[in-house]
């Protein structure tokens, strides 16, 4: 078709569909106008196909046949390429260069903006002649020769600019087989598709669609020469925003009506338990919890724009072998949106975000880590002990807050991270002590084990039945590794989640009576006669039994969220306090245990310690014998051992030290 055909009928094709959108972009002052692909393939199947083949021609065709309609300078932007025209990054081949596709991927990377010289005019001095000249390639083109036979030293007389940027795009997880790589691919926008509304769309971490046309760039060699291998580079034609959470599973009617049939199944619960990690016996209450986690709780917005998070984070610590990692790889499978990361792998900048050099339009670019491409999703981390204190450092903001602040290299962000965190680590000494306080053991810092909803040690203790049974249970799989079908399949599995997802249940006024009293019977237990009272339970536990019940009734498809789905959160956050939290100087249970690292009975004794010490300073004078100062605490009921196990306590924060052996005094 010849390109004044091809002008003609797309004067005809504006004319009859999208003449009013052009008025009404006009008026509004876009430069732009989206055009239907299947509309266009309706109207002449024979145009549409020469758009895909020939996607720089035609489009220019187009471009022009606006100009027809008396509006300036209108780009036109393609949507809906039909399902033959998407491709991956890693299927793309020489064949595929200077034609039209579409591909989906998730933002890594992003460049700043930059302005571009599209054309340049040239003024000759000898003649005053004009030349223009378009300007195609990476280097500036200045005219060789003049008409009237001068050659070099042309006046540059104006320029054309258009604003660039480059993104690199990254296939998304969810579409790669296993635990593949996933390719990267450099795309080039320009004009309105950096314009102020549309940089939202391409921030780091979020999901997109890039229908563009497929380009090689030269390679430069080290002598200026071009090399034989050629790079791929996609100039965007048009960017669309992808739905990248969990309403993203296409769902069929017969899928939802079995979803529907199983939530309403009485045993929906444990057959959910049971299909999480079938091939790992044991461990029902984690796996109840892990189910809970998928659902998550639903976010809300308070008036004053503060967001409560809905998102589960568990802390699995247990003795090695004892299938934690099974149960977070099985997870990273379920979710429909996960990442997985592991101990010595990973850095602060790979879990959060990371500024690095742009080799495209050069300069600095933002690159999202694990946490923030897991927003909406669940990240897990596994071999958490493992991971450096500065690495672990990185986490706190994005597991409250949920936001991923950064500041480097002139650039500030705050990137979102709506991500659930289910980690697991090893006690500090590689196993659990039978006879030690389980709180002691776990080996990260308080603040960032408070920010767990719930902990689940898990002890490797003999038990000649149990391992009789989980002998049998593994040996058997060995035997038969089909054996053992979970209840509902993996991918069943998956769309209930995503399906749970979109209900948002609601407190009824039953199950808030009920949480209530769980939370002021726990406070009131914590308050004993004298001393420093312990805190068996603090807020952060009360919005933890908030999103686990607002969780257990999304399992059953439930937009409320009732009395018995209140008990269920209730006793997962019992069973993790009286496992971790148990003081057992006191029998009472202690959230300062793990929050604190110090426990109420303790705080005491330091507390009765000090004061000793104070009296004996205005007896005695500076330098007090440690004698004294263990007399002085057996009367008021305080074994040696703990008197000498608070005094290295003291000199180690640094309140004493030791002038000479036998004697303490006060900094």
């Amino acid at each position: 078709m010849e390109a004044d055909e091809q002008i003609k009928q797309f004067i005809e094709f504006v004319e009859s569909n999208y003449l009013e959108d052009l008025l009404k972009a006009n008026q509004k002052g876009l430069k732009y106008i989206v055009i239907d692909f299947s509309a266009l393939s309706k109207f002449n199947p024979e145009l549409a196909g020469l758009l895909l083949d020939q996607p720089e021609e035609t489009i220019k065709a187009c471009e022009l046949a606006l100009e027809h309609f008396d509006v300036q300078g209108f780009k036109v932007r393609i949507k809906n390429l039909p399902e033959a025209q998407s491709i991956m990054i890693r299927n793309i081949r020489s064949s595929h260069i200077n034609r039209l596709f579409s591909i989906d991927g998730v933002v890594r990377q992003k460049s700043d903006v930059r302005p571009q010289v599209t054309s340049a005019k040239f003024e000759c001095p000898s003649c005053g002649n004009i030349i223009n000249v378009l300007q195609l390639d990476s280097a500036f083109k200045e005219p060789s020769r003049c008409g009237c036979g001068r050659k070099g030293k042309f006046r540059l007389v104006s320029k054309e600019l258009v604003d660039a940027q480059g993104i690199v795009l990254e296939e998304a997880a969810e579409d790669l087989e296993g635990g593949e790589q996933p390719k990267r691919m450099n795309i080039f926008l320009k004009d309105d598709l950096v314009s102020p509304l549309s940089e939202k769309k391409t921030s780091p971490g979020s999901k997109i669609g890039i229908i563009g046309v497929i380009k090689e760039v030269p390679i430069i060699l080290r002598t200026g020469a071009k090399s034989t291998r050629f790079d791929l580079l996609i100039e965007a034609n048009h960017v669309e925003p992808k739905e990248e959470n969990f309403l993203q599973l296409d769902i069929s009617e017969e899928e939802e009506e079995l979803i529907k049939e199983l939530a309403r199944d009485p045993e929906v619960y444990q057959k959910m338990a049971a299909s999480i990690a079938p091939s790992i016996y044991g461990h029902e209450r984690i796996k109840e919890a892990l189910v809970l986690q998928l659902m998550g709780g639903s976010q809300k917005m308070r008036k004053d724009g503060v967001r409560s998070r809905g998102d589960i984070h568990i802390l699995l610590v247990g003795d090695p072998g004892a299938g934690k990692s099974a149960l977070i790889k099985r997870m990273a499978r379920i979710a429909p949106k996960a990442r997985y990361v592991s101990g010595k792998g990973v850095s602060a900048a790979g879990l959060t975000a990371s500024v690095v050099k742009d080799e495209f339009l050069k300069g600095w670019s933002l690159e999202a880590g694990a946490m923030v491409l897991a927003s909406n999703g669940i990240c897990c981390i596994d071999e958490m002990d493992k991971i450096g204190p500065e690495d672990r450092a990185a986490m706190h903001e994005a597991m409250e807050n949920q936001t991923v602040s950064i500041s480097k290299a002139n650039i500030q962000a705050t990137m979102i991270a709506r991500t659930t965190v289910l980690a697991a680590a090893n006690p500090k000494f590689g196993r659990f002590d039978p006879y030690a306080i389980v709180g002691e053991q776990i080996d990260l810092p308080p603040t960032l084990i408070n920010r767990f909803d719930l902990i689940f040690p898990i002890k490797d203790l003999p038990d000649a039945i149990k391992d009789e049974k989980l002998a049998s249970h593994i040996l058997g799989l060995h035997k038969d590794p089909m054996s053992e079908e979970p209840p509902v399949s993996t991918e069943l599995l998956r769309k209930f989640v995503a399906y749970a997802k979109r209900t948002s249940p609601e407190l009824t006024d039953d199950a808030i009576k009920e949480i209530k009293e769980y939370y002021i019977m726990m406070r009131t237990k914590g308050q004993g006669e004298g001393g420093i009272k312990s805190v068996p339970i603090s807020a952060r536990q009360l919005e933890a039994l908030v999103r686990l019940s607002e969780a257990s009734a999304r399992v059953r498809l439930s937009d409320k969220v009732t009395k018995k789905d209140a008990k269920m959160a209730i006793d997962l956050v019992n069973f993790c306090l009286i496992q971790v939290g148990l003081d057992p100087e006191t029998g009472k249970i202690d959230i300062d245990r793990i929050s604190t690292g110090i426990s109420a009975s303790q705080r005491s004794h330091i507390v009765t310690i000090k004061q000793i010490i104070t009296e004996l300073e205005t007896k005695i004078g500076k330098t007090i014998p440690i004698d004294d100062i263990v007399a002085a605490a057996k009367e008021k009921g305080v074994e040696e051992e703990k008197v000498e196990e608070i005094i290295q306590k003291l000199k180690r924060s640094g309140d004493l030290f030791e002038p000479r052996r036998g004697f303490i005094s006060k900094i």
